[in-house]
């Protein structure tokens, strides 16, 4: 078990290199830009990210009655953002966060219940955010221009496959029907639990709605930064809606994802295509590459203290 442990401690650091080789040329383009920027922009947006996991934690303890350990849980949001880029999107988080629930001492089945309701608020803030956005500036952002021609159509069939396919299964396989009445019967007592509570009610929506608006406001900054001709409510809408739009591709923490459509919705905003590019690259630099082995450090530190 103890090998088992040292060998977990240092595989975020293998995954971090392995990542960073196969994303030098991105790496090293960032950078280069980042050098050229205006810093007071670029520290207020290193702080707006910072914040970000101060949002994540919150957010975390809003969807448990239970009091967490406040400095554990902070640095488990660091460490969770650091396994989220690891892996495909939101396994990395999920697993250390479901982990880290039941070291404290919660149940599995309410840990998950506390997880699906964390990702349905947090859902919930990011695609709220988006709508008055697009009803404050409707002609701000053109939609269509962040999915390929022709990957709409395609796109409604697999969810349609995909509701058909999961409907069967609960249909015909009485064991998953079972299992999957009774975690909602638990997600539905513990959402009720967290909203007799106005405190862990505040917590989970006023942290779900601020988590999508520090990480929209570090793009902002970014792109003063670089001096990109977009005012910044559209930059923002651009950012929700690049992100709703790769929601689900998935690839570690969105790599290559997210830049193609935070350019693209960034130039359908108005920017032109070479700031846009070099706004992308810093604002991935600073939320991503630069909090990326500290991140692992924690994780394999959380893992040896048995914290996660």
């Amino acid at each position: 078990m103890r090998r088992i442990r040292q060998v977990l401690c240092l595989l975020p650091l293998v995954l971090v290199a392995v990542v960073a080789v196969r994303h030098r040329p991105v790496l090293a383009e960032g950078f280069r830009h980042l050098a050229h920027a205006q810093w007071p922009w670029l520290v207020a947006a290193a702080g707006a990210t910072c914040l970000t996991w101060v949002a994540a934690a919150v957010t975390r303890q809003g969807a448990v009655v239970e009091p967490l350990p406040k400095r554990r849980l902070l640095a488990t949001q660091f460490a969770a953002g650091a396994a989220n880029h690891l892996l495909p999107t939101g396994l990395g988080a999920g697993a250390v966060n479901l982990r880290f629930m039941t070291v404290c001492g919660l149940p599995l089945a309410r840990s998950s219940a506390a997880l699906a309701l964390y990702l349905l608020a947090e859902s919930i803030g990011r695609l709220g955010l988006l709508a008055v956005l697009l009803i404050a500036f409707p002609h701000a952002l053109q939609i269509g221009t962040l999915l390929p021609d022709g990957a709409v159509g395609p796109l409604l069939w697999g969810l349609g496959v995909a509701l058909a396919v999961a409907a069967g299964a609960l249909a015909l396989v009485r064991r998953l029907r079972t299992a999957v009445s009774s975690f909602l019967r638990t997600a539905l007592s513990e959402a009720r639990s967290v909203h007799t509570r106005p405190s862990r009610a505040l917590a989970l929506w006023g942290g779900s709605l601020a988590f999508p608006a520090l990480q929209a406001a570090g793009l902002v900054l970014v792109g003063r930064a670089l001096g990109l001709s977009v005012p910044p409510a559209h930059m923002a809408l651009a950012y929700l809606a690049a992100t709703v739009a790769v929601a689900l591709v998935p690839t570690p923490g969105g790599l290559g994802s997210v830049e193609t459509a935070l350019v693209v919705a960034l130039v359908a905003a108005g920017g032109p295509v070479a700031v846009a590019t070099a706004v992308v690259l810093a604002y991935r630099i600073i939320t991503v590459w630069l909090p990326l082995v500290p991140g692992a450090l924690t994780l394999g530190a959380l893992v040896r203290l048995k914290v996660i």
